[in-house]
């Protein structure tokens, strides 16, 4: 257990890692106008923004999955 939840945090961080590195290469050899498109407007908290657009889906799909479980069970005791 404590082995997989090691390569599933060291894979996590080599990600984050990535996605950051890629981001700044992007930054720094691309034209402003292909910097706008690819990261948009506000290029200084793309990662903020996709992080909270993550956990406002998830949190979205939580919501529609307990209605539905909840409407599943009150059929049940109906």
């Amino acid at each position: 257990m404590f082995k997989r939840l090691f390569w599933v945090g060291l894979g996590f961080g080599l990600g984050v890692i990535a996605v950051t590195k890629a981001q700044a290469y992007v930054k720094a050899n691309t034209p402003d106008a292909a910097r706008q498109f690819l990261l948009g407007p506000d290029q200084d908290h793309v990662g903020m923004k996709t992080l909270e657009g993550l956990v406002n889906e998830f949190n979205a799909t939580r919501r529609a999955r307990e209605a539905e479980l909840t409407r599943q069970y009150i059929a049940e005791r109906g």
